[in-house]
């Protein structure tokens, strides 16, 4: 447990040992310089700069890659194959949803100088954090084994099918370590690197949407009017699941720390978190109207049709080309294009979020190329088995990819859970805890995503677990599973009276 400060500390502790495992050198971080208009002494936030905010961007557009991988991309186009545009109002407010859990990762990195992981490792007694760690980590696997093969898969498009999907997988895999390379040249450099792959998403999606000429009128009432049916329940709940990645939360309390903020004024402080409040909003916009386009383009051009129910990652882009055709630049290509961005960034940010992971939990003192190395290859293992498993076969590809959303959505808890219990600790936040209000609005949407995902969970496992040996071994998990969210529930809340009887004591010796 990390020390407790006094109750009206502005900015709470950070790392006292230099050997610690801290997300970013100090050499490695930007310096956010001082501007004309900055004169103030760091008591209140100095007033609004373009230029700061250009210092100031960066990890949140980092952060949404998340909102645009693969797994992603698969779940926009089966809601507008099968769903039409009857779902966009909801594609809307799960980004807000999003939003909302990454403000609070941010946050608490900015505030306490450490990301998510570190903290968890300080709170939580061994074998909670260990649970913790194995959980992070097999999320990270299954979120990394959907980006590879989107990339892959991508790569196949693109060679015309000459490349096989294992092929793509050692391509994706070397990429990903010549990108990691542009860190050696700093921060902003790489930072680059993903605004141009953003960037090649959003052309190469919107010029699929300038093909397709979806309606406008439709896409507006979608956006507008809230529509839900039986129908489409599955896709709805698919469509919020995706979009809290667990490795997500704990990536952006680790990247709001690459910026140098000096901690020691509350305006500092206030005035990193406004910046970042303002990126992140800005990355996420920007992502919902990627995954706009995409929605639409399939649910102008499939649904309603036979074929809604059949296209997935692997097929789509066959399917584009019969229904729109060639054109100047044929749309099989573009969707690769596209889809190549989105397996490559995304793989970066999943190595990232790996090195944070381990290095956190673990205080694992390594050089980053080295633990790059291994979180890498702890996913492209089985990555490359499954591309020699499944590359002939689509069907077991798709129900593949049923079960690493599964996995994915499994882990969700593990992240939510100690993020709030942390944002709300004045011995952690100091003055930057969350209110009441916000609080009580974060653990509604957190009980509202874990609630969905367990529907999701549900349905899955009601359809694909038979046998009695499966039966018991589900219940069995299901009841650890359960158990241990209780925990995570009851030591926050044990903490938090804990808190409140400290200071009552306090003013009472008063």
């Amino acid at each position: 447990m990390p020390p407790s400060g006094p109750a009206d500390l502005q900015s709470p502790l950070l790392p006292d040992d230099p050997e610690q495992e801290t997300a970013y050198d100090p050499s490695e971080k930007v310096h956010v310089v001082r501007v004309d208009s900055d004169l103030s002494d760091g008591a209140a936030a100095p007033p609004f700069s373009w230029r700061k905010l250009w210092l100031f961007t960066g990890p949140g557009f980092l952060m949404s890659i998340a909102f645009l991988d693969p797994g992603n991309l698969e779940g926009d186009l089966q809601a507008g194959a099968i769903a039409g545009y009857s779902l966009l109002w909801l594609l809307m407010w799960a980004t807000a949803i999003g939003l909302l859990v990454q403000l609070l990762a941010a946050r608490l990195g900015v505030v306490t100088g450490r990301h998510l992981a570190e903290l968890c490792r300080e709170e939580y007694p061994n074998w909670a954090r260990t649970t913790l760690w194995i959980m992070a980590e097999l999320a990270l696997i299954g979120a990394d084994i959907q980006e590879v093969i989107g990339s892959a898969i991508a790569i196949k498009i693109l060679s015309n099918g000459l490349l096989p999907l294992w092929f793509g997988v050692v391509i994706t895999a070397a990429d990903c370590f010549i990108f990691l390379l542009l860190e050696n040249y700093g921060v902003r450099k790489l930072e680059a690197v993903f605004a141009v792959l953003i960037a090649t998403m959003a052309l190469s999606f919107a010029w699929m949407f300038g093909d397709a000429k979806p309606s406008g009128k439709e896409l507006l009432l979608g956006i507008l009017i809230p529509r839900l049916s039986s129908r489409t329940i599955k896709q709805a709940v698919g469509v919020v699941g995706c979009i809290i990645m667990p490795h997500n939360v704990f990536l952006h309390s680790a990247l709001v720390q690459s910026r140098d903020i000096d901690h020691t004024k509350k305006g500092r402080v206030q005035e990193a978190m406004r910046y970042y409040s303002i990126e992140s909003t800005v990355a996420l916009a920007i992502s919902f109207i990627i995954n706009l386009f995409v929605t639409t383009v399939f649910a102008k051009g499939f649904y309603n049709t036979p074929i809604a129910g059949s296209i997935g990652l692997v097929n789509a882009g066959q399917y584009l080309q019969e229904k729109y055709g060639g054109g100047f630049f044929p749309i099989l290509y573009i969707w690769g294009i596209g889809l190549l961005a989105a397996g490559q960034s995304s793989t970066i940010t999943g190595t990232y979020a790996g090195q944070f992971i381990m290095g956190g939990f673990l205080d694992l003192r390594l050089k980053k190329w080295l633990r790059a190395l291994i979180t890498r290859s702890c996913a492209i293992v089985p990555t490359m088995i499954v591309a020699l498993v499944f590359d002939t076969s689509e069907e077991t590809l798709d129900v593949l990819n049923e079960w690493l959303n599964v996995l994915q959505s499994v882990q969700i808890p593990f992240a939510l859970i100690p993020l709030l219990y942390l944002v709300s600790q004045e011995r952690i936040m100091g003055s930057f805890k969350i209110g009441p209000l916000l609080k009580v609005i974060s653990w509604l949407v957190a009980a509202l995503v874990i609630v969905i995902n367990g529907y999701l969970l549900l349905d899955f496992f009601s359809n694909e677990v038979s046998g009695a040996l499966y039966g018991t071994a589900v219940s069995a998990f299901t009841v650890a599973y359960v158990a241990f969210i209780l925990y995570l529930v009851s030591h926050g809340f044990t903490a938090w009276r804990t808190s409140k009887l400290s200071k009552e004591l306090v003013v009472g010796d008063n």
